[in-house]
């Protein structure tokens, strides 16, 4: 692994007090994270809950599939960048999306929510498909597939439909999963350095799948999220870092964190 792969890992101190807005626990007052040192400056991980996550990058901030009381967002910066995986209401939510977009708001979609954007917003907004790349203020984005495999999960999230993405920042990638299994695509991934990988059922894989794609594609560090099924419980990120094992660092972002308190 080469230097600049060698992210440096700073964690950030602990945040003051707890609101619950959503089924799904909403993060701290103050979003706290880690901080990934690149070449161009430091990437913020704010975990925010289940899917949604804001990226504090040299490129400016950028929200992925921010869904929820707009509140929620209200101790970090606005939105530079907004990216929606697919339509389904943990990663897509049209009032939420239209209460966070600033004057300067570029948002990216996969082609079916750019169907489903609000008028004034689909107009701004980028559609890209599988396989399709554009970029940000300098940083490459690569839609990648995302869908399911087993078959009594193919209506959840068929292939070519959903997005995942690569975001990549001169010397640092970073893959976002979106919902999806340990597909070929995934597996394929080369140099991500940060991933944030799922696994809920019967929505998208467990634990165990998702830790051996890991195992394959080999990120230097790693956050299992989106990781509550409809049980309340599917899948377990200690598992899945036992399973990763010396592959990959796993991070915990607590994403539910007032139910797990």
């Amino acid at each position: 692994m080469t230097q600049s792969r060698r992210a440096f890992l700073v964690t950030a101190a602990a945040g003051a007090g707890v609101v619950t807005v959503l089924p799904y626990a909403a993060r701290a007052a103050t979003h706290t994270g880690d901080m990934f040192e690149t070449a161009e400056g430091a990437i913020s991980v704010h975990p925010v809950s289940h899917a949604s996550v804001v990226l504090e990058t040299p490129a400016g901030t950028i929200y992925v599939d921010p869904v929820g009381d707009p509140a929620q967002y209200a101790n970090l910066p606005g939105a530079d960048l907004i990216l929606i995986t697919h339509e389904h209401g943990d990663h897509y939510n049209a009032e939420t999306l239209a209460a966070l977009m600033g004057d300067d708001t570029a948002v990216i979609t996969n082609p079916a929510v750019h169907g489903m954007l609000p008028e004034g917003i689909a107009a701004t907004a980028q559609a890209i498909g599988n396989g399709e790349s554009t970029e940000f203020n300098g940083v490459a984005v690569d839609a990648i597939p995302a869908y399911n495999t087993t078959e009594e999960r193919m209506n959840f999230h068929p292939e070519g439909r959903d997005n995942g993405y690569v975001l990549s920042f001169d010397d640092f990638r970073v893959y976002l999963s979106g919902d999806t299994e340990d597909i070929p695509e995934m597996r394929a991934l080369e140099n991500i350095d940060l991933a944030f990988v799922c696994m809920n059922l019967p929505f998208t894989m467990d634990a165990a799948a998702a830790a051996d794609a890991v195992q394959e594609f080999g990120p230097t560090y790693v956050y299992p999220y989106h990781y509550r099924g409809r049980d309340g419980g599917t899948q377990d990120p200690e598992e899945f870092a036992e399973l990763v094992g010396n592959a990959s660092e796993v991070k915990m972002g607590g994403w539910y964190e007032e139910s797990e308190a």
